[in-house]
């Protein structure tokens, strides 16, 4: 699994952002026809969608998913008959709270796949979680089909069912159990879990201390709602050169043990073992992955 580090809303009606973001350094863009989007503007929004997904995208420029509207509703079904097309990588499925939703739209785009012209197996699911009811469930969530790659944590719908402050302190504390358990869902399923948006735009600081955070936490990737979040969230959620050379290092060491018989040794006052390697491992491949970007 290739992990997305950024995935930015773009609300699908705005013409003039969508144009922005189809260049933009984001990972990954995720078209809005749902709570960005108001009832009145839905059909502009599937018409723009449809035409930037139809457009060649070129190399280094983010991924397209889709945000569709809600699952068994007949704005959902409209969402699909417009976006389910070549150049689609995947959807963002919102406020999903049970494994049969997430096979619903499985289903859907398994049997829609062949006579779209779209490979088959190719649109991927990205789970949005935002409800206590959801979270209980995220780890059959995760692992109910092979199309999810990831959960995403919807922080201000979960926030509102749990009668939380409109007003977030500091790293988000009264997050944090919650936020850990969907990180161990997703872990569980072998899934990426990408964090919620950081909503203060002109907290930079507040935004890099809240990503730092999500990294500590297991997530590795999180949402956004501005270009001028991106670099510092790539930035987080990248392997910083300090970091490549020490898993250069313990791979290094660890694989000449393993040569003289040695199943664990100690490095840098460490006791290096399998477990610790093979996090080393996906660092330095995390790191030749962006280098090909």
């Amino acid at each position: 699994m290739e992990l997305k580090r950024s995935w930015m809303f773009v609300p699908g009606h705005r013409q003039k952002m969508i144009d922005k973001a189809l260049g933009l350094g984001a990972d990954v863009i995720m078209l809005d026809i749902e709570d960005g989007v108001a009832p009145n503007e839905k059909d502009t929004a599937r018409k723009l969608i449809g035409e930037a997904l139809g457009r060649e995208r070129s190399p280094g420029t983010p991924e397209r998913f889709v945000r569709v509207n809600a699952i068994g509703h007949a704005r959902m079904d409209a969402d699909l008959e417009a976006v389910l097309r070549p150049g689609l990588s995947g959807l963002v499925l919102p406020k999903v709270e049970t494994v049969e939703e997430v096979l619903t739209v499985a289903s859907i785009v398994t049997e829609r796949e062949p006579r779209l012209n779209i490979a088959r197996g190719s649109v991927r699911l990205l789970i949005a979680i935002e409800s206590p009811r959801g979270l209980l469930n995220a780890p059959a969530i995760a692992a109910c089909s092979p199309r999810v790659i990831g959960l995403m944590f919807g922080a201000e719908d979960y926030g509102r069912e749990m009668g939380l402050p409109t007003r977030r302190e500091g790293e988000a504390q009264e997050l944090l159990y919650a936020r850990s358990a969907m990180a161990v869902a997703a872990a569980s399923a072998h899934v990426q879990a990408v964090d919620g948006v950081w909503v203060d735009l002109k907290d930079m600081d507040g935004l890099g201390g809240f990503a730092r955070q999500s990294r500590r936490l297991g997530f590795s990737g999180m949402s956004l709602i501005h270009p001028s979040q991106i670099d510092p969230i790539n930035s987080v959620f990248s392997p910083t050169p300090e970091e490549i050379e020490y898993a250069r290092q313990v791979v290094q060491a660890f694989e000449e043990a393993n040569a003289r018989g040695d199943g664990s040794i100690s490095f840098g006052g460490q006791l290096i073992d399998r477990p610790i390697v093979e996090r080393a491992r996906r660092t330095l491949e995390m790191a030749k992955t962006l280098e090909r970007r």
